[in-house]
């Protein structure tokens, strides 16, 4: 199907699902469309600036080559109460991987969407360092750190805008198109195994302190009798997922985009990047279903 249409792009937030967008973007470029313009919170805000700064397929090699210790490896913990990590080693990683660039230099418009708790409001960034707004986007609370921008600290926006299409309302495109990672589960998902590292006769102790800090983690909070387990980290996950997919739905019912592209809350868990491959692919295809389904309405 090929279009020429323009578009105004909406990324959700979800974790590793996230990784779906680049398989959404690829589907997007490869039939035709034009993007434009993009709003986007926590990992949407992470593969959308990646994508406007034109360093997406860098992120895409760097990205599909990552294994479960690779991921571990770039937690760094943080000894203070304000989150579990700093998200500085994350950041500086991007930083060297892709180079520094302002958000108001970039050839697509673009917005991050964070969360001024303090002032209990929605901040939008388009303008500045690219990566203060995408750090700031994706600072899971309780999970990373705030980050302070302008002498607020901020949080995740998908505290209060998961799925943020009011940046992109004055935008003078032909279609707006919305990417929703807290689409109907399709089918419950496997327990996760132990996140480990590899045995290497080099790791040294800081590796060591890493992987006791994952056993601590995976450890805590561990339900009693026959239950699944729950992390820590999937505690905090799936509270963030209800309350954003309550939010998405209100959204959706007060400013629908001209097409849908749903991705299911169960295709990933919050760290599980190194499915980089398998939820790139998902991304594609659900992207060609919604287009699809939209064209023959």
């Amino acid at each position: 199907m090929r279009t020429g249409k323009t578009v105004s792009l909406v990324l959700g937030g979800g974790g590793a699902r996230g990784l779906a967008h680049i398989g959404v973007i690829e589907w997007l470029a490869e039939n035709g469309f034009e993007i434009r313009s993009i709003a986007g919170s926590s990992m949407g805000a992470l593969i959308g600036g990646v994508y406007a700064a034109g360093k997406l397929d860098v992120y895409k090699r760097w990205v599909t080559a990552l294994d479960k210790g690779d991921v571990l490896r770039l937690l760094d913990p943080n000894l203070g109460l304000s989150g579990l990590f700093k998200g500085a080693r994350i950041m500086d990683t991007l930083r060297g991987l892709l180079g520094e660039c302002d958000i108001e230099d970039l050839p697509i418009s673009f917005t991050a969407v964070a969360t001024d708790v303090e002032e209990q409001k929605e901040v939008w960034l388009s303008r500045g360092p690219l990566f203060d707004a995408i750090r700031a986007s994706i600072a899971v609370p309780l999970v990373f750190t705030p980050h302070r921008i302008d002498g607020r600290r901020l949080l995740d926006g998908g505290l209060v805008n998961p799925l943020p299409i009011a940046p992109t309302l004055r935008d003078r495109t032909e279609l707006t198109i919305a990417v929703s990672l807290s689409g109907p589960a399709e089918e419950a998902p496997p327990s996760p195994p132990p996140l480990r590292l590899e045995p290497d006769a080099a790791a040294g102790h800081y590796r060591a302190r890493i992987q006791a800090f994952i056993d601590e983690l995976q450890d805590r909070f561990r339900s009693e009798g026959g239950e699944p387990d729950w992390s820590y980290l999937d505690i905090v996950a799936l509270s963030m997922e209800t309350m954003q997919n309550t939010i998405t739905r209100l959204e959706l019912a007060a400013c629908a985009p001209d097409i849908l592209i749903t991705v299911p809350r169960d295709a990933a868990r919050l760290f599980e990047f190194h499915r980089a491959r398998e939820l790139i692919e998902l991304g594609r295809r659900k992207a060609g279903d919604a287009l699809a389904a939209a064209r023959g309405r």
